[in-house]
Parts: structure tokens; sequence; C-alpha cells
């Protein structure tokens, strides 16, 4: 799978009216950005958000980072992936996921369930030139696992880079892994873990993300009632000047990533990170 090595991850599309996204878009596809992830939290659904930015837009891919698979049906994710494939070749990626705990269901048990429903889904529709790309986001060995075993790869969101390379170490060499990362553009120590602690709170207090990073050897006092240590939060935003994050970032390629897709923390809802992707594109992307 071919996203370049790094790409913008966002969810300020959630909060933007359609011709901000429209403009948004098409100006990151100038820039040169290979790639954009997106995820689904706030109301916007994921498969018709991806082809409105397709639609906004004429080389990049656009990920979606991810679809739940609790919010629709396997008929239904499979029939709009068609269309999307179709319709654009090459430029959609199906990324799936649990999306969140739910009482009594097992998310590696249900992601296998699903999958086994999409992968024997049949209908009318013609089929693209080039197949349904398709990764699942993925933490646990078991559940890299399945990501390697029945799909493109997987997909990371809020891991250090100790875990890029546990990761890797279990989807091989052929599997894509792509990892997301936050960054924020502040120098001053103190400004900036409290704008990344706000960001992480959600992360440090859920069930799934506490076992994440408990086996990844931080400790309860690292997470600290959902404050998260110094050293957590440092891990999980990468801040700094241009030049500190940027070489951050590629602490995930040497690790065995094959994509970041960076987001851009510290922006007001509404707001545009364009500024900032307009800078980490003359830092990232080829010239």
């Amino acid at each position: 799978m071919e996203l370049g090595r790094f790409g913008i991850w966002t969810f300020d599309f959630e909060d933007q009216p359609a011709s901000m996204l429209r403009d948004s878009v098409r100006e990151l596809d100038e820039l040169g950005w290979p790639a954009i992830w997106i995820p689904e939290r706030d109301g916007r659904e994921a498969l018709t958000h991806a082809g409105f930015l397709l639609a906004s837009s004429e080389r990049m891919a656009v990920v979606n980072g991810i679809a739940r698979i609790g919010s629709r049906g396997a008929w239904s994710v499979h029939g709009a992936a068609l269309l999307l494939a179709d319709a654009y070749p090459g430029r959609h990626v199906l990324g799936l996921g649990f999306g969140g705990a739910q009482p009594g269901v097992k998310p590696l048990e249900a992601m296998n369930d699903y999958l086994d429903e999409l992968d024997t889904v049949t209908n009318a529709n013609p089929s693209p030139a080039e197949p349904i790309r398709r990764l699942l986001a993925a933490y646990g060995p078991k559940m890299l696992g399945l990501a390697r075993d029945r799909s493109e790869g997987a997909h990371t969101y809020h891991v250090p880079v100790s875990h890029t390379a546990q990761a890797r170490e279990v989807l091989g060499e052929k599997a894509f892994l792509g990892v997301e990362h936050a960054v924020l553009f502040e120098t001053d120590p103190g400004k900036a873990r409290e704008i990344a602690r706000e960001h992480l709170h959600g992360y440090l207090t859920s069930e799934y993300n506490v076992a994440k990073y408990l086996r990844l050897g931080y400790t309860e006092a690292d997470l600290d009632g959902g404050r998260g240590s110094d050293r957590l939060v440092d891990d999980l935003v990468f801040w700094g000047d241009l030049d500190t994050v940027t070489a951050k970032l590629h602490g995930h390629l040497d690790a065995g990533a094959d994509h970041v897709g960076v987001q851009v923390i510290g922006v007001e809802p509404g707001e545009s990170a364009m500024p900032h992707w307009r800078r980490l594109a003359e830092s990232l992307l080829p010239s």
C-alpha cells in the first residue's frame, strides 16, 4: 500500500462546514500530501465523509481511521467501499475498528465475525478495476495478527515509538503499518504538557487504552488518574519547534512504520490547522 511516508490525520473536519472541508482538502492535495486520515466520532458518517473528500480532491488518498464496525452492517460497508473503489481507483482505504468498549462484547471476536460477514457479501454492483483496500485498527498482538492475516495491515493510534517496533515484529515485513501521532507546536514545556494532557485525558482513563499503556511498560503512576506523567505525555505528543517535532516523527519510520499520520493538536474547534500543515509539508514531504 503506497501512501507515502507522511500524511495528515485530523478530527478537525468533524467540526467544520462542508465548504471549509472542500477548500482544505484541495489545498492539502495541492501541497502534495499523499493521504488524509479521518476518524468517526462526532456524527459525520465515515463513508460519505470519505466520498466527499475524494470528490473534492484529485490525487490524495482518503483513509477511514476508523469506520466503526458497530455503526453499520457489513452489507452497507461493502456496497459503499465498492463504489468508492470504483469511482476513485486506489485512493480510498477502508480502515475498520471496534470503536470503543461495549459491555459483554469482545473486540477480537466481534472484528473476526464482522470480517467473516464482509467477505461473504455479494451484490450486483460491478467490480472495480482496483480492489477495496482495508486496514484494521490494532494495538495488542492478537488484533495485530488479525490485521496481518485478514487485511493489508494495521492502523495504530496514540502509541509511542516503542509500540511501533513491537507492532512491526507481529505484522512481519510485508503488512502495512500506519501510525498516527499527535504533534503540538509549543516550545514552553509547561504550556505544551497542559494542552497535551487535555487532549489525552479521555484516552488515559478508558479501559482499552489503559490496558494498552500498562502492557507497554507504563505504570499506574504514569497514568496518574488520567493526567499522565511527563514521560507518558512526551511519548504520546511530540511538542516543540518544527525541527524537533519532525525529527521525532521520523522515529516511527525508523522503528518500522510505513507511514505516519500527523495529528496537529492545540487548534480551537472550527478553526483550521492549515498554517501548521503548510509548515509540515515543507519539512516532511519530498520537494
